[in-house]
């Protein structure tokens, strides 16, 4: 019985996949591309020095932070990881690490075995395959346990600059559609939404920007419309 539904769910995963393939994204209009345009600006205007929430040193910290940050809040991250980094502060010491002791260190994040497991195998990869060093490429990131592409995404935009797509978690999910930019549930849907409405130079910082307008403003269960600076362009406001 285990094994058919193990079947179903990997047919499942297929499916969305090859849906997911075959998304073109939307087109918009130049009325909402100058909308958008007008709520990046005020975003920008109200979190001007926005940053990465994870507190890392480097790619590698950066890495395993948001392999951590999956399914649990960056606050709780934050908590967890200066101990991970004192007692593994670099991949090989982390690819030699015991899994339950690494276990033990995140247990509070939530999967922690899962997590714990893809700790361990991302620093082996990094320390077997790039002689210690988080790699650039997309491709080559995508090859790291653990490492899909929004944690990519947050790497290559936070450390090297690089902007390949917008990093989609769930307060850019909920704001962008919130703010009428895409009408997608699927993360990799609404990554290319985002992309055929916002000019490259803003996708590292709109993520960045919406993660915090999310927290401090744009609260899923009491959004704060009366105090939104982007209110006047969020076909939400007020709803």
């Amino acid at each position: 019985m285990a094994a058919k539904r193990k079947k179903a769910a990997k047919k499942k995963r297929a499916r969305k996949k090859a849906k997911t393939r075959g998304y073109r994204a939307r087109r918009y209009s130049r009325e909402e591309r100058m909308r958008a345009a007008r709520v990046v600006a005020r975003l920008y205007a109200t979190y001007p020095d926005v940053e990465c929430a994870l507190t890392h040193r480097d790619a590698f910290e950066l890495t395993a932070a948001t392999i951590l940050s999956a399914q649990c809040t960056d606050e709780r991250v934050n908590m967890v990881t200066p101990e991970l980094f004192l007692r593994w502060p670099t991949p090989a010491a982390l690819a030699r690490a015991e899994l339950a002791d690494v276990e033990d260190v995140v247990r509070s994040t939530g999967f922690f075995r899962n997590k714990a497991k893809s700790l361990v195998g991302m620093a082996e990869r990094v320390s077997e395959v790039y002689g210690g060093e988080i790699p650039q490429a997309m491709d080559d990131l995508l090859t790291l346990p653990g490492v899909a592409r929004k944690t990519a995404n947050v790497v290559r935009g936070v450390i090297w600059g690089l902007a390949e797509g917008v990093v989609v978690d769930t307060h850019v999910k909920r704001i962008s559609g919130l703010l009428g930019w895409t009408r997608r549930t699927a993360p990799e849907q609404i990554e290319r939404d985002l992309i055929a409405l916002h000019p490259q130079e803003v996708w590292i910082d709109l993520s960045h920007m919406l993660i915090h307008h999310g927290r401090q403003v744009c609260i899923a269960r009491r959004p704060r419309c009366g105090e939104c600076p982007v209110a006047n362009d969020c076909p939400s406001a007020g709803a």
